[in-house]
């Protein structure tokens, strides 16, 4: 079984790649992602969704990672179509599936209207 923080970090080695099929068998039944530009429910739509973003991405710097038990929150600094901003992007664990990811961040960088 994956430790929190090893999930975290095969998350992000995904979105580098822009392939999360390999976190595949580490999501919980019932995935769910809720962030600032949208919501995910179930596997199929959550690996659609990071996938999508993860392909955008210009550039992601981990900037520091804090890890429990059950809980991993992830700072790091996101460049989406040349503008960057920073974010905090909060995984919670359930018997070693990735259950629920919460992403907040000011979009206005992303979005072309300053920030």
């Amino acid at each position: 079984m994956s430790t929190p923080r090893e999930i975290a970090e095969m998350y992000f080695e995904c979105w580098r790649t822009a392939d999360f099929e390999p976190l595949r068998e580490h999501l919980h039944p019932e995935v769910t992602f809720d962030g600032t530009l949208g919501s995910t429910r179930g596997p199929e739509e959550f690996i659609e969704g990071v996938t999508g973003l993860a392909r955008a991405t210009e550039d992601l710097e981990i900037r520091a990672r804090l890890a429990d038990d059950s809980d991993v929150m992830t700072w790091f600094r996101l460049v989406v179509g040349g503008g960057e901003t920073e974010v905090v992007n909060w995984a919670h664990v359930e018997h070693g599936l990735l259950r629920a990811v919460r992403v907040t961040f000011d979009p206005r960088p992303l979005l072309g209207d300053g920030g």
